[in-house]
């Protein structure tokens, strides 16, 4: 029985996110510049001769098979290409549900993309992307593979280069509905659009730590959940630039590498009174990744 295990499945930063309009069937449009991390959930894969996809493990807790991205994902490639075989799917999860950090997006694109070598389907790059699309805005990304300046409803993607950095990124014990924060009458839509050469120019002599832009959901999502806003406001106070990834609630700060990323954080918590250490339910330093771990698996 063919089987890949280990599988990454990485986060992803939402470096700045800007909402620069809204179509006509609801959807907004936004601008963005996606970057992986090294902080990955992880997966197991084994093919079965039935056509049966069933997952294990650590999948989300309660979520009905037909509504978890993994199977639908499964799914999705398995009726595309006329698939006989079916999978076994084990879950590993290190990424928090519900931060802004992508994972069930992650997991669904690791899923196309292994399932595509599994099963000895040798779909494209572009066409992988197009099952990704329906899983999820944020889906396509994880199997384009680089980081990307994104435009669109996420699905316009160009390839940019980032310098080497690190981040620590800290979870609120505070949940966050998406939905909410972009049904919010207040949610600024209307951001000046920004051109990629704009971004690209800024990168060059950028210092770690400064950050490009601003993401237009913290305003929302700071009124809507004080506690998140406190513990930015915390953080800020002890000299760093705080930004909100995706539509919370994880926040993350850049450094140069992992030894300053560590240094700042143990002196920033240790100077942390308001809020309390317990403010912060999650905290990692991660390493700024330049491509998919998967990016070779899929031919352009």
């Amino acid at each position: 029985m063919a089987v890949l295990y280990d599988v990454p499945a990485p986060a992803k930063l939402n470096l700045f996110l800007h909402v620069v309009g809204r179509r006509a069937d609801g959807y907004h449009l936004l601008q963005t510049v996606f970057r992986f991390v090294d902080l990955c959930d992880t997966l197991d894969f084994e093919s079965t001769p039935d056509g049966a996809l069933s997952r294990e493990g650590e999948g989300p807790a309660g979520l009905p098979a037909d509504q978890d991205l993994v199977l639908r994902a499964a799914r999705a490639l398995q009726q595309a290409a006329g698939v006989r075989q079916g999978a076994r799917i084990r879950y590993r999860k290190r990424i928090p549900a519900g931060g802004g950090l992508g994972g069930g997006s992650s997991d669904a694109a690791t899923t196309l993309i292994a399932l595509n070598r599994l099963w000895g389907v040798g779909l494209k790059r572009a066409e992988l992307m197009r099952l990704a699309l329906p899983l999820g805005a944020d889906v396509p990304v994880f199997v384009f593979g680089r980081a990307a300046f994104a435009q669109g409803v996420g699905e316009d993607l160009t390839a940019v280069g980032l310098p080497e950095r690190a981040y620590w990124i800290v979870r609120p014990p505070v949940p966050v509905t998406t939905a909410d924060v972009f049904r919010d009458p207040d949610l600024t839509r209307n951001s000046e659009s920004v051109k990629i050469a704009v971004f690209t120019d800024w990168q060059t002599g950028q210092r770690a730590g400064a950050l490009f832009g601003r993401n237009d959901l913290e305003a929302v999502v700071f009124r809507q959940h004080p506690g998140i806003a406190a513990l930015a406001r915390a953080m800020r106070d002890t000299g760093i630039e705080v930004r909100m990834t995706g539509s919370g609630s994880c926040l993350f700060s850049e450094f140069s590498g992992v030894a300053q990323a560590g240094v700042h954080r143990d002196r920033i918590i240790s100077k942390m009174e308001n809020p309390p250490i317990a403010a912060i339910e999650g905290s990692w330093i991660c390493r700024g990744l330049g491509d998919h771990p998967l990016l070779g698996w899929t031919a352009d």
